[in-house]
């Protein structure tokens, strides 16, 4: 008989504990990853119930990959357009709540007298909300199409981004074991310079090749191809010397821009589902039960300090971001819990030997007491708003208004702004691009062909030629390259004293590429007057072939905004997910078969004029009709967007017999926006009634909600006068909208102006 290596052994008795539970979890309605956390404690070396597993080495490097994997489709999940498409109310709510809480836990690791890293490791640790645990009450509890889910997703995508981040921070602070300022800067700037240059090279390279062997790739290809993908990144980022889970970060969040991203995820989900089962239950075997009786206390301290905190944070991030106060104590109260990330965390303390044994059985401990009252506080947030409604004193709730009203008010984007967004981009990423290519070239290939060639001035040379060959097109880029050459040329004609300050910044691109090129060939030559020579010839090279530079970085240029666009090319038609001034907001419905509305034009339904609701976009398999007319008719499995208030969406899904889209982190890159406009006297819709304006038939746009006075309307009458200062939000296509309003009335000339903006 032959014998069954003892992995295999603890495999099977993990794995059959581990499904007994979660059936029994599931039964329950609790989270599957509080199952997997008790088996891991059933089967572990702290409990003596059941048979415990004896290869626990094996077992953490098994978790470690589940790590990998969690991390490896966080990053197919997130992608680093939806980073700028989130918002500015989800990055004002998530970067306060993220740094109070840290600074708070921190405090309260002082306060129990622990060490300064233990104190560290436990603000990390309590700023990072469960994602998972957030998705699965949401749809338990019937939420996913509430307005402020839709902020509370954005605060998810810039913690799980900042969670990336402090695990870089913890572990260089934890490696130095000091918090000298110079080296954290050190850190961070490292880390953003190979975040853009992996993420640039990576959308520049790996979706052309997926996209050049489509035909050619199955399933079994698409799958083995992006888990190669994922670990080869993985070993380059540990060599630069970050974690793995970055790396896997790294290529999920490239690999989001492809159009095989779907694909993955789906094929990659038994895979993550094994690994991440693993990863928790090597999670319950750390936890040593005595230890957490005898820190009960401090776990009870914690778990105060992470509900009231996070709930008083984010709802005042939410409020400061200029949120409704309704809207603001919801998602503060769906945030205020602490799961997955927060257990990375603390296995990364375990990992470096930097943290004391309590502090991740305590970090467990909080996770789970948190994660079961995360549904409960869920149910309370509309009470508790309706209870302070009637309590706070008038005059707080007219300012909370009139705030929430005034920083919806944007400021119409300069050709200032345009200018100096140009010159950032420019000047950043070929800045890193160049440092990029000269670095691999100097330190990884150089060394290599000094092993097989002398180190001469020839070999040097060579070497230098190749890398500024490389480089070339984008150190033309950052020296001549202009875009936005319309507000460039109107600051240069119309504002004499501007001028001074636009040759400074082109003189600043100039510099800046004379110190890449000099970064460039001190890295092959030592001596000054080899490094005045060879600067010379290739300042000459750029100018004598600046036509075919410029021609080259066109080509490349196309060919990376191919790439990150390929996603929304091949999938485009859904409909940006915004949040409005008021309670109504953009929901996706899908039209099932049952439907008595199948067949009924939407006339014939009125459910504007029954529910409240309007209908901005439908699609029908690959078909996609933007704000439909009242006779387009309704089909089975139609996905159809809408505007309307909770109440009224609730009302709508009971008649529609709708099913909820299961993937919240919604491509954003769409077509149709919510346009705010502010109606001045040389508009030319002043006067005019909505039907009068013909604004839908001119431009195929829908005004959706007027405010006149303080007082917002949902679906204003169509008979309804245009007045001098009312504020139309407007449901269409972006640059129609702001084409209709660049032409005015001929009227005398007014230092009115037209604030527009898109939400």
């Amino acid at each position: 008989m032959s014998h069954v290596p003892q992995l295999i052994v603890d495999l099977s008795l993990i794995l059959a504990i581990a499904g007994i539970i979660t059936l029994i979890f599931k039964k329950l309605n609790q989270p599957v990853v509080l199952g997997y956390i008790l088996a891991g404690l059933l089967v572990g070396p702290n409990i003596s119930i059941f048979p415990t597993i004896t290869d626990i080495k094996t077992i953490e490097i098994w978790a470690e990959i589940g790590v990998i994997f969690l991390l490896f489709n966080l990053g197919l999940e997130f992608s680093f357009k939806k980073l700028v498409k989130v918002g500015n109310t989800a990055a004002i709510t998530g970067l306060f709540e993220v740094t109070m809480m840290l600074g708070i836990g921190f405090a309260a690791g002082q306060f129990l007298g622990w060490t300064k890293i233990d104190s560290l490791f436990l603000g990390g640790i309590i700023a990072i909300s469960s994602t998972t645990i957030i998705f699965r009450a949401f749809d338990e509890l019937g939420l996913k199409t509430q307005k402020f889910t839709r902020m509370v997703f954005g605060v998810l995508i810039i913690e799980d981004l900042a969670a990336v981040l402090l695990m870089v921070l913890l572990s260089t602070l934890s490696i130095s074991q000091q918090f000298a300022g110079y080296e954290l800067l050190e850190s961070i700037l490292k880390l953003f310079f190979f975040l853009t240059f992996w993420f640039l090279g990576g959308i520049f390279i790996f979706p052309t090749l997926l996209r050049r062997y489509r035909n050619l790739m199955n399933d079994e290809s698409v799958l083995i191809t992006s888990i190669a993908l994922c670990f080869g990144m993985v070993l380059l980022v540990t060599k630069a010397g970050f974690s793995a889970a970055l790396g896997a970060f790294i290529m999920g969040s490239i690999l989001a821009e492809t159009t095989h991203a779907e694909k993955i995820e789906h094929l990659l989900k038994p895979v993550k589902d094994l690994f991440g089962a693993i990863f928790f239950i090597s999670v319950g075997m750390l936890i040593n039960p005595s230890l957490l009786m005898e820190y009960a206390v401090p776990t009870a301290i914690l778990v105060f300090v992470v509900i009231f905190g996070k709930v008083i944070f984010v709802s005042t991030g939410a409020l400061i971001s200029g949120q409704p106060l309704k809207t603001s104590l919801q998602a503060g109260m769906s945030l205020s819990q602490i799961g997955e990330f927060s257990f990375i965390i603390a296995t990364l303390g375990v990992s470096l030997n930097v943290t004391s044994d309590f502090l991740y059985p305590i970090a467990v401990g909080v996770s789970v007491i948190t994660t079961f009252t995360t549904p409960y506080l869920m149910r309370a947030a509309e009470p508790f708003y309706e209870w302070l409604n009637i309590n706070l004193p008038e005059k707080w709730k007219t300012y909370l208004n009139r705030y929430s009203s005034g920083t919806e008010k944007i400021v119409q984007t300069t050709h200032w702004n345009l200018v100096m967004k140009s010159y950032a981009q420019t000047v950043i990423i070929n800045t890193v691009v160049v440092i990029g290519i000269t670095l691999i070239c100097s330190r990884q290939i150089a060394p290599q062909v000094y092993t097989r060639i002398p180190s001469t001035n020839l070999t040097n040379s060579a070497l230098a030629i190749i890398t500024f060959m490389l480089t070339a097109p984008f150190l033309w880029a950052l020296v001549f390259k202009r875009n936005n050459r319309k507000a460039y040329s109107s600051i240069w004609l119309n504002r004499r004293f501007s001028r001074g300050p636009l040759i400074l910044l082109e003189l600043s691109r100039v510099l800046i590429a004379i110190l890449l090129m000099g970064f460039l060939l001190s890295s092959f030559f030592a001596t000054p007057t080899a490094l005045l020579v060879a600067g010379v010839v290739m300042a000459l090279a750029i100018i004598i072939f600046y036509q075919r530079l410029q021609n080259f970085y066109v080509k490349i240029e196309e060919r990376f905004v191919q790439n990150l666009n390929a996603r929304k090319l091949e999938g485009s038609g859904k409909s940006k997910r915004l949040l409005l001034p008021w309670d109504a907001h953009f929901a996706f419905l899908e039209v099932s078969a049952d439907s008595t509305f199948i067949g009924k034009s939407l006339q014939e339904l009125k459910i504007r004029e029954k529910f409240g609701i309007n209908v901005v976009l439908i699609e029908r398999g690959s078909k996609t009709i933007r704000l439909p007319k009242p006779t387009e008719v309704l089909y089975p499995c139609d996905r159809i967007e809408v505007i309307g208030t909770d109440a009224q969406l609730e009302e709508f899904k009971g008649h529609i017999e709708i099913n909820t889209i299961d993937h919240m982190f919604l491509n954003s890159d769409d077509m149709i926006v919510l346009e705010k406009v502010e109606i001045q006297l040389d508009s030319k819709l002043l006067g005019k009634t909505i039907r009068n304006s013909k604004i839908r038939e001119m431009i195929h746009c829908m005004i959706v909600g007027l405010e006149r006075n303080g007082e917002r309307i949902l679906n204003p009458d169509s008979n309804m006068i245009i007045e001098y200062e009312d504020v139309l939000w407007i449901a269409g296509d972006k640059e129609l909208i702001r084409e209709f309003f660049k032409q005015k009335e001929p009227k005398a000339e007014s230092n009115s102006s037209l604030a527009i903006d898109d939400y």
